[in-house]
Formats: C-alpha cells, structure tokens, sequence
C-alpha cells in the first residue's frame, strides 16, 4: 500500500479529541536503498516519535541497567509474586527480603521487555506494523508488545474512555513513548 492512502486510513481512525494535533509524515528515499525510510508521528508539528531515531522527544534507554534505575516505573508487586519466591526459595529467604526479590525479579523481566520493545521498533517498518494494525482487532492491538501498535491503538477512536481509564495500570508499565501518548489521549 502506498504511504498516501495508509496515512489517510491512520487518520480515519484517530479519535476525535486528538485528530487535530496528532499527524504522520514519512521519508522515503527511492534512489538510495542504503537509506531506509523514517516515519514520525507528530503533535502539534512537534516530532515525538521517529521510528529511525531517537533524538525525538521522548526518553529513550540505552540499556536494561538505565531502565531499572528509571524511578517513574512503579512496579506493584502481588502477594502470589512474593508466595512464589517463597517457594522456589524453599523458605530460606527471611520474611523482610521476599517482597524486594519479587520485586527486583519483576523490574528485570520489565527491563528487558522494554529494551526488546525498543529494538523491535528500530528494526520495524512503519508501513508493515500499520497495515497490520488496520487488519488487526484494537484490543489485540493494545495487549501486544508492539510499541507502535499500542500507540495506534491508543490513538483509535473505537477506544472509549472507559476502556482507557480501565487501562491505566497495565499501561502504567509500558515504554515512555506508549505512556506519553496514553496521557494525551486520556486527559483530552
């Protein structure tokens, strides 16, 4: 699909609230192959998401360490998580450091989602992941690991505010950029 009618299809489905400040624009470079594509979404003609680059707006992590160090994440931690440790402790670890482990456990599975995300979208093609975005149902959209998806999901108007509102703890856990546009959506 050309870039024209993909674009205008990505824009029939923004939602109201945010049609207006919300834009996309590629690059395309047809005489030079070594140059891949660039997609943006802009706001307000401010880029804030560049597939290719990560001088946009929007904080980028260099490493899993950086990610565990990122005080913004608030990890809540289950008492079946903290059980688990028990367990496969044997019962060994005293009481007062259970709920750290489970948590240090679950901060570094996060990490290294969110490092994986955030290669997944360098690597990415911008038209591939929104034609598969246009195919796919919004909910398998927003439960994805995808980031670009769950930002074109966010920004769909077949999403209503109380499905938004219901989103925020699993959302609350996601990548800068999917956390920055579920904010703009949210409270527009």
């Amino acid at each position: 699909m050309n870039w024209n009618k993909l674009k205008k299809q990505l824009e029939t489905f923004l939602s109201p609230a945010v049609a207006d400040h919300i834009s996309y624009s590629s690059t395309g470079y047809r005489y030079t192959p070594e140059k891949k594509n660039q997609s943006y979404i802009l706001v307000e003609k401010t880029e804030i998401l560049n597939t290719r680059n990560k001088d946009a707006n929007i904080k980028w992590y260099e490493n899993e360490q950086e990610v565990k160090e990122d005080k913004t994440f608030v990890l809540p931690v289950t008492q079946e998580e903290v059980d688990q440790v028990r367990v496969n402790s044997g019962g060994k670890i005293p009481e007062e450091r259970l709920m750290v482990i489970a948590r240090n456990q679950k901060l570094n599975k996060y990490a290294k989602n969110v490092i994986q995300a955030q290669s997944n979208l360098f690597k990415s093609d911008f038209t591939k992941v929104a034609s598969e975005y246009l195919k796919t149902p919004v909910d398998t959209c927003l439960k994805s690991d995808d980031i670009l998806l769950n930002i074109l999901a966010l920004l769909d108007r077949r999403l209503g505010k109380n499905r938004l509102v219901k989103l925020e703890e699993a959302y609350s856990m996601k990548h800068p950029a999917v956390k920055y546009f579920y904010n703009m959506r949210r409270y527009r």
